[in-house]
């Protein structure tokens, strides 16, 4: 392959003083470290680096489409799953800050049809992942984008719900990951707001953070610029789809590569947005700076503050971000994985930067790849 004509690196170094020199410095580094998993973990990866007012480095490269040669470019869009959390999350806060709800609510109030009805489980504890809701393997939870226009995202939360009406825990008790949780957070959103959750998103969150459906939306904006999602032909995931999705998700090997057919999974606000690195890059930008165009200092605050479970144990958790530390550098990050594709982002509130990638296969390791690359843009500028 000719790598330079596929890798489509974009390399942005703003000239504004003597901060250009690092800049520079730093994403030369960046591309070669980048160009190690292209085509190793991944078909093809975006990567962006931004600090409040400006993008430090943004890349894209290797294909979007293996069989049909076709390049990633920054526009291509990737699948984000569940980094969609943080941004249910952020629609949370907004009702919060406009009295709509409270955190300390009971969800019974906004689902007095759920079966978890009576355990005492408020809107915080669905945000910090505290509420005992259940989390079983979500992977056959997708449908096909062919078969969007007939779905029924009610009857297939009313089944989930079915089969798993039992709290895991006590209300309150400790932490336990919950993508149910977050799918019941959307239709909070819906309630307290009298609009569909996308159409919450798209009109309060996405919109006022500047961003096209070609950048962050809920639908593929446009097939010819949607990259194709993979499974390494080696690896233990391929081995066991079988058990795991429907085989209608199952496309041609390409390569080294299976394909998986375009997908949409059945809860949008625990994991459906599909949208580009530099278009999460905004959102990162927009939670770096000191005035928020979303909700007010004091919620943004509240959004970035770590929590604690019900005894007063503290959480790697906030109301919509996880924690983590990488070279003393501790971090906000939210990651997402699915059928063919990885992605992570994340805030440096201390560097005061934000880093987020997204990448065409399954077996990305988005969070190695975030520590390996985003120290170089530590104190660069």
């Amino acid at each position: 392959m000719r790598i330079s004509k596929l890798l489509s690196i974009l390399l942005i170094a703003v000239a504004q003083g003597a901060a250009a020199k690092d800049d520079s410095l730093a994403a030369g580094r960046a591309v070669r470290l980048v160009e190690q998993y292209v085509g190793a973990e991944a078909p093809g990866p975006q990567y962006a680096v931004v600090t409040a007012e400006r993008m430090l480095f943004a890349y894209a490269g290797g294909w979007a489409d293996i069989q049909n040669q076709k390049a990633m470019e920054s526009d291509s869009t990737l699948m984000a799953y569940s980094m969609t959390k943080a941004m249910t999350a952020v629609a949370v806060l907004q009702l919060v800050d406009r009295g709509k709800l409270s955190l300390d609510d009971s969800i019974d109030r906004y689902l007095p049809d759920s079966p978890y009805h009576g355990q005492g489980i408020t809107v915080r504890q669905l945000l910090n992942h505290t509420s005992g809701v259940p989390n079983p393997i979500p992977l056959r939870w997708v449908h096909l984008a062919a078969e969007d226009a007939d779905f029924d995202e009610a009857q297939a939360l009313a089944d989930v719900l079915r089969e798993h009406p039992a709290l895991a825990f006590g209300a309150g008790q400790k932490y336990a990951y919950s993508n149910i949780g977050y799918w019941l957070l959307g239709k909070v959103i819906e309630k307290a707001s009298g609009q569909s959750y996308p159409a919450y998103m798209r009109a309060n969150v996405l919109r006022p953070l500047g961003l096209s459906p070609q950048e962050m939306d809920f639908v593929i904006p446009d097939p010819q610029h949607h990259a194709k999602g993979y499974l390494a032909k080696y690896s233990w995931m391929n081995l066991a789809k079988g058990f795991l999705i429907d085989r209608k998700f199952f496309g041609d090997y390409e390569g080294n590569w299976l394909h998986l057919e375009d997908h949409y999974l059945n809860g949008p606000a625990f994991g459906g947005l599909i949208g580009t690195a530099q278009g999460f890059s905004r959102f990162l930008q927009d939670q770096l700076r000191a005035e928020s165009v979303l909700f007010t200092q004091g919620t943004k605050h509240l959004l970035q503050a770590a929590q604690t479970d019900g005894a007063g144990q503290p959480l790697r958790m906030t109301l919509g971000w996880h924690l983590g530390e990488t070279d003393g550098e501790v971090y906000l990050f939210k990651e997402g994985g699915g059928g063919g594709f990885h992605s992570e982002m994340r805030l440096y509130p201390r560097q005061g930067i934000g880093t987020v990638v997204l990448a065409n296969s399954t077996g990305f390791h988005a969070s190695q790849f975030l520590n390996r690359v985003d120290r170089l843009f530590f104190e660069s500028r």
